[in-house]
């Protein structure tokens, strides 16, 4: 009997997105790091008004419980865009979204983000009906909270071979998804977003959405990131730290469409 793979609302969503945009862009809230639950909402509701095409909420450290509840249904009650979970441990879960990401760490030293997280959570996300969106994750140097938190052996910035084997691995694993991430505040370390040269060896290695995350603060490095072959770019410390989110993200938006465009041109 042939045997078909299910594909749910929200990667129903990208996918078709994808197809008619040609890039797209997620903006990332993470409760712990707004002064308020009112201020994480704003600025959620605030992206998605400026154009975000998903609206990610979780982090490495602490968002889970009433925060995160608070947070994921304030945001989904006054926007139709997706609220995707980003979660940072079995804990991040909340029945108000509408998916998370339900990732493997691809380069952790430690088989519990491999595979044990997963299989601890898998029933508490089926009994919440949340849609699990399959996620091979990938941690570049510096790595930031999320690659000491998940034991991460950290890919070198200058050895994009490593990442694009790690990526095409996921995939050939199952992954409907890629992400590479540098970590929040990569400035900090004196290092920037994943380099173009890792992003062009991955998406020439895989064939499934690429969503390229950390360290994209402005245009310039969201428009080479997208040059260089991100399908989608994940941005949370540019929309945290802006003045008007809704004007930062709308900024973020149109390039996004003016590089998405040229890509279905090609």
């Amino acid at each position: 009997m042939k045997m078909s793979i299910k594909i749910g609302k929200v990667e129903r969503y990208i996918n078709e997105r994808l197809g008619e945009k040609g890039a797209l862009l997620f903006m990332l809230i993470d409760p712990v790091d707004y002064r308020s639950e009112d201020a994480a909402i704003r600025t959620g509701v605030a992206a998605a008004e400026g154009g975000a095409d998903i609206v990610l909420v979780g982090g490495s450290i602490g968002a889970q419980g009433e925060l995160l509840d608070n947070v994921t249904k304030g945001i989904k009650d006054r926007t139709g865009t997706p609220v995707v979970l980003f979660p940072g441990n079995i804990a991040t879960l909340t029945k108000h979204a509408d998916a998370l990401y339900f990732m493997s760490l691809l380069n952790a030293r430690n088989p519990y983000w491999i595979t044990q997280a997963q299989v601890l959570s898998a029933p508490m996300i089926n009994q919440m009906g949340i849609e699990p969106l399959s996620v091979g994750y990938i941690v570049v140097s510096p790595g930031g909270t999320v690659g000491w938190v998940g034991d991460a052996n950290l890919v070198p910035r200058a050895k994009p071979r490593i990442a694009a084997a790690l990526a095409l691995a996921g995939q050939y694993l199952g992954n409907r998804f890629i992400i590479t991430d540098v970590g929040s505040n990569p400035q900090l370390h004196g290092e920037g977003p994943v380099p173009p040269e890792m992003v062009r060896a991955v998406k020439s290695a895989t064939s499934v959405p690429y969503i390229v995350a950390g360290g994209i603060r402005n245009g310039d490095s969201l428009s080479t990131t997208l040059k260089a072959g991100a399908d989608a770019v994940q941005i949370g410390t540019a929309i945290e730290g802006a003045s008007n989110a809704k004007k930062q993200t709308s900024l973020f938006a149109r390039i996004v469409k003016e590089e998405g465009a040229r890509k279905l041109r090609k």
